[in-house]
């Protein structure tokens, strides 16, 4: 089974036809932000906007840095069907309130129109250039139901049990598979029972996502509902099967509300708005992973690769691109890397890399470009350093979140702490094996302040690297 019938594929073969002949004079560029839960999608869309329209500080971005980029201004969207991205709020949020913006909980979009000279000398006798970066914004749990379009009823039930059924998830997988050892798939159809162990298996992945910290197990929207929250389609759970269950039976009635979720919920997804992108950039928890030990690295491990399974890869040619959108460039990003030194900062791209090292070595082979990096989209520390027996210790200074606790002291969120977070590996790979978490002290900290000119300009939100994944994602198209 493919990703996408004869007849999506058709239509995404019109419909990119439509945007590439209105995008001759203004060309278009579709970048797709994702990550799973409190990765920090919102907070890089929202720095990424301000630093470009407010004159942030972005010397590894070359355009940017060299004048040539002229200016950058929100406009409206294209597609009318889908929910701004309300950046206005998430900027209040950040640099008014210094608090952190809520989590990306459905598909959002946001258009900005960057001004620019071309490197070129020809080209810049043509006139000014212009780039539409439409930014689409949207939760990874979304993404990893796209896997779900490749397998039927009873590949995926087989799947979710062994994964439930492991080490280090079957405690939490305990009350729904205890209730599962009772009933008989093949027991006529019953809508009572199917609600009860839809409600007991959507408990049992809420129950995998606070222990591991991330969701990695689909089908997404169970934790995400919005509007089809009670529906059939919602309505299913894994049931030890094989090939196709007896008709009228509660398998042969979880098989069907299966399909119907596939057809009714992921597939025009898929269609209407993973299929047209362009560049895509994951944003990775890589720190929460580690705090959670082992286990939790080996199911990110592998819900990074379905995540990268799910992806258009690949180059086009001139003609082919008319018709056809493909992602040429991925970028996995590990944020918050203004909570460890930036002597560590090597580190922590390693282990993002070590990751996520089968899904990069597929991707470059379909021909893609791909890179690791380590980021903060907002930058809520700065560093020093503290004293420990006569020790100097590299350290990050920052004022924690009001509640956060640290060597018993709690913070109200206005106070400033110092601290020692800790070192990470040289060597990735005992991380992945241990089973023990790394020993680093993890606090999560206010936005920061921002400072004003002399005029009384607020500056823009400082961050680590955001430069560096702009020249990655669209440095090529303002060239």
């Amino acid at each position: 089974m493919t990703l996408a019938t004869i007849t999506d594929e058709t239509r995404l073969a019109l419909a990119t036809l439509a945007e590439r002949a209105t995008g001759l004079v203004t060309p278009s560029l579709r970048l797709g932000v994702t990550g799973l839960a409190r990765a920090g999608k919102t907070v890089f869309i929202t720095a990424l906007v301000h630093n470009l329209i407010h004159g942030g500080r972005l010397p590894v971005f070359k355009a940017y840095a060299s004048g040539r980029v002229t200016g950058a201004g929100l406009q409206p969207q294209p597609d009318d069907a889908v929910p701004r991205f309300d950046y206005e709020d998430h900027v209040r949020a950040l640099v008014e309130k210094r608090i952190w913006p809520e989590s990306t909980r459905r598909i959002s979009e946001l258009r900005l129109t960057i001004r620019y000279e071309s490197a070129s000398f020809f080209s810049r006798r043509l006139g000014r250039g212009k780039l539409h970066l439409d930014i689409v914004d949207y939760p990874g749990e979304w993404l990893l139901d796209l896997t779900l379009l490749s397998r039927d009823y009873a590949t995926w039930s087989g799947e979710a049990l062994a994964f439930a059924r492991a080490e280090g998830h079957d405690a939490v997988a305990a009350p729904w598979l205890a209730r599962l050892a009772t009933v008989d798939p093949g027991a006529p159809e019953d809508e009572t029972l199917a609600r009860e162990l839809a409600a007991l298996f959507t408990e049992y992945l809420r129950a995998c996502r606070r222990s591991d910290r991330v969701a990695t197990q689909p089908p997404g929207r169970f934790l995400m509902p919005g509007d089809l929250d009670g529906s059939p389609a919602l309505t299913f759970a894994p049931l030890p099967v094989e090939g196709t269950p007896p008709a009228g039976s509660l398998a042969a009635m979880m098989a069907r509300r299966y399909e119907s979720y596939k057809s009714a919920v992921v597939r025009p997804f898929f269609r209407d708005h993973f299929a047209r992108l362009d560049r895509q950039i994951v944003l990775v928890d890589v720190l929460d992973a580690l705090d959670a030990g082992a286990t939790a690295l080996a199911d990110l491990e592998g819900a990074l690769a379905d995540v990268l399974s799910a992806f258009r890869i690949g180059g086009t040619g001139w003609f082919s691109s008319l018709v056809t959108r493909r992602i040429d460039r991925i970028l996995f990003a590990a944020t918050k890397a203004d909570h460890l030194h930036h002597g560590d900062h090597d580190r922590l791209e390693a282990i993002l890399a070590r990751l996520v090292a089968g899904a990069v070595g597929r991707a470059k082979f379909a021909g893609a470009r791909v890179e690791v990096l380590a980021l903060a989209s907002v930058r809520a520390t700065r560093e020093g350093t503290v004293s420990r027996r006569g020790e100097a210790l590299p350290s990050i200074i920052g004022t924690p979140l009001p509640g956060e606790t640290v060597e018993g002291r709690a913070f109200d969120g206005t106070s400033e702490i110092a601290m020692f977070p800790g070192d990470l590996p040289d060597d990735p790979a005992p991380v992945f094996t241990s089973g023990a978490p790394v020993p680093l002290r993890f606090v999560r900290f206010r936005p920061p302040k921002l400072e004003q000119t002399a005029e009384g300009l607020t500056l823009s939100l400082p961050h680590i690297r955001l430069d560096r994944a702009l020249e990655f994602l669209i440095g090529d198209r303002l060239s």
